[in-house]
């Protein structure tokens, strides 16, 4: 079931300090990364890293970008334009950076702030400082979260002795780095990881964990609110950390359920309307901890980056999914489910953009639905159910090989250079979600396009509803090769 939430760690900082060197630094050399992940745009806003045993999640601010309003944005050109100072366009920048460094500081269980020991102390770094303490709270007589000063590009002696000034700021140690390099990178680490809550044993909990996930103002806690509402028994909410989501444990029928409400969450302070894609990083953290994840989509405004974002993070987190379209009463008044459960012609059009967009499968299963209506709120349920036994499901290797042997049948292996790619056996090695291991004669032989057609045969008979596959093909010779 869910696993562990990892704490974050945001990098935060006026531009050009060098907050993406040491991003990639950090999740590139000389961390072990456990598992990069990209966002489905540009944006490489996150990576997981371990340290000292400790895995976690790094956040590059500097990767998302804040849309001001063109007043702000014509400033702020026009300062670069006229070859202002670094000084003067960091002011240009300033709201910017503001909201970047009040939204990372919500949701992070530590902040580096990275400055610049070439350029040394300036008025936009005292600003960050300024946010940073205002938004600091006190937890058991210490500032939390805990701030460490990256003091970048100190790669010599001189500019190493001038990191001193930053002690000024009055936020503790101050950690003189070089990104390029990676010089003293460690022993900021050291401190970061140390700061970090311990790992406590948890009490296993087999409830099935189930994430509303999705934009702000999609409907979460209305859909939330709707499920409840179904006269079901609700055992009692219980708050998660200032920074986590809301759990509300309850019973679908004899089912333990926990829904993980991503809504829920209580801020501190106003946060600039334009970083948005901070709830991005919180729907990450509700998805690590789910089985399956109920992703919404605002029907009356269509899908969105963010929604892209958030659906390549399900995704590359290998969860199981159920796509739920909001306010489907808006766009047909009065509609009636089909006692067959069949789609409106309206319904598939709009289903189909939805996975061409979000990258989605014909595999992940879309409902039309109305949290405040009521339409269609017991199917959303009834299938999340349904996806999480999917995700349990194990094939017996005898039926694997099978398929295996009909999928060759039916198309033949790839070639390459007069060597053909042979398929000698497949096992289900794990699930939750489901694993598959091939063994095969030569890997550099196998094409994405035959991986992918393999993974259809197996749906044709294992469906497998809502839920990604793992594939991994290894090396094996065959007797008398």
């Amino acid at each position: 079931m869910g696993g562990m939430t990892k704490p974050f760690v945001a990098l935060v900082g006026r531009p050009n300090v060098g907050k993406s060197t040491l991003f990639n630094r950090l999740a590139g050399e000389r961390l072990a990364v456990v598992d990069e992940v990209a966002g489905t745009t540009r944006d490489r806003i996150h990576a997981d890293a371990e340290w000292n045993g400790r895995v976690f999640t790094v956040i590059d601010t500097g990767g998302i970008e804040v849309v001001g309003d063109r007043t702000r944005n014509a400033a702020r050109d026009r300062a670069l334009d006229q070859h202002a100072t670094a000084e003067q366009a960091n002011r240009e920048f300033l709201p910017q950076i503001r909201a970047q460094a009040e939204a990372a500081i919500e949701e992070s269980d530590a902040v580096v702030f990275v400055v610049d020991s070439e350029s040394g102390l300036t008025a936009a770094d005292r600003e960050v400082a300024t946010i940073l303490r205002r938004f600091q709270t006190e937890r058991e007589g210490q500032p939390w979260p805990p701030i460490f000063i990256a003091a970048n590009k100190a790669d010599n002696a001189e500019r190493r002795q001038n990191a001193v000034e930053f002690y000024e700021l009055g936020m503790g140690e101050v950690f003189p780095i070089s990104s390029l390099h990676g010089q003293g990178t460690g022993d900021l680490l050291d401190a970061v990881v140390a700061s970090f809550e311990p790992i406590e044993t948890e009490e296993v909990d087999e409830s099935i964990k189930i994430a509303i996930v999705g934009r702000p103002n999609v409907g979460k806690s209305s859909l939330l609110n709707a499920i409840l509402g179904q006269e079901r028994a609700i055992v009692s909410p219980v708050p998660g950390t200032t920074r986590d989501a809301i759990d509300t444990p309850m019973m679908w029928g004899d089912l333990p359920i926990t829904l993980i409400d991503t809504a829920g969450i209580r801020r501190r302070g106003h946060i600039d309307p334009g970083v948005e894609q901070y709830s991005v990083l919180r729907a990450l953290r509700a998805i690590e901890r789910a089985d399956v994840a109920l992703l919404l989509i605002d029907a009356t405004q269509g899908e969105t980056a963010q929604d892209a974002h958030v659906a390549g993070y399900i995704l590359e987190e290998h969860k199981s999914v159920v796509l739920v379209v909001n306010k489907w009463d808006q766009i047909q008044p009065g509609l009636q489910p089909r006692e067959d459960g069949a789609l409106t012609t309206t319904e598939e059009e709009f289903a189909e953009r939805l996975r061409y967009e979000l990258n989605f499968m014909a595999y992940v299963p879309i409902i039309f639905a109305s949290a405040k209506s009521g339409l269609r709120v017991d199917d959303v349920m009834a299938m999340a159910l349904r996806v999480q036994e999917e995700r349990l499901t194990r094939v017996p290797t005898s039926e694997i090989n099978r398929i295996l042997r009909e999928a060759v049948d039916r198309q033949s292996p790839p070639t390459h250079a007069g060597e053909r790619l042979k398929l000698y056996y497949g096992t289900q090695v794990r699930t939750d979600p489901p694993m598959f291991l091939f063994f095969v004669n030569n890997t550099k032989l196998l094409h994405v396009t035959y991986e992918r057609y393999l993974e259809n045969r197996i749906r044709e008979v294992y469906p497998f509803v809502g839920t990604p596959i793992r594939m991994s093909f290894r090396n094996r010779q065959q007797a008398g090769e």
